[in-house]
């Protein structure tokens, strides 16, 4: 059944996990691998390939859309010996991290394996990556500047 924005779950929760894979910091999904008990084969179907990406922007968040640059983009698409296709696109350069992030993909797909891995992986990378946009947040506001007018009295 469709949510209301259009996705059924099944879709949404691939859709999360893609992202937290894609967002990885470097060397997380190398360890969240190594740490597989059974580290099942794969074979890529697309070998990772690097290129560019348009990237787009708003004025102010909700304004006309406009071409804001480049930035290099790696894809790879892998498939498992059981048949299973995971796919990933990830920000940069690194071919490590986008086969890796497929064959997490294409693993979190089979049922039998999801819950653990959305324990074991998932919800790890996801809590690095809250507690990193916190600092960064944190950061950012000691550095906030409050500007203000003084009112001047009548002359």
């Amino acid at each position: 059944m469709p949510t209301s924005t259009g996705t059924d779950p099944e879709t949404a929760a691939r859709q999360r996990w893609m992202a937290v894979l894609a967002k990885a910091e470097d060397g997380a999904l190398e360890a969240a691998w190594d740490g597989l008990a059974d580290r099942p084969g794969y074979r890529c179907l697309r070998p990772p390939e690097t290129g560019l990406v348009m990237v787009r922007g708003r004025a102010g968040g909700t304004g006309s859309a406009f071409n804001m640059g480049e930035m290099s983009a790696t894809r790879c698409a892998v498939q498992l010996e059981g048949g299973q296709v995971g796919i990933a696109y990830v920000a940069g350069r690194s071919a490590r991290h986008a086969e890796l992030a497929a064959a997490f993909d294409a693993l979190l797909q089979q049922p039998g394996l999801r819950e653990r891995l959305e324990e074991t992986v998932i919800a790890p990378l996801e809590a690095s990556q809250r507690a990193r946009r916190e600092r960064e947040r944190a950061n950012a506001d000691r550095s906030r500047v409050e500007f203000f007018t003084m009112v001047r009295g009548q002359d």
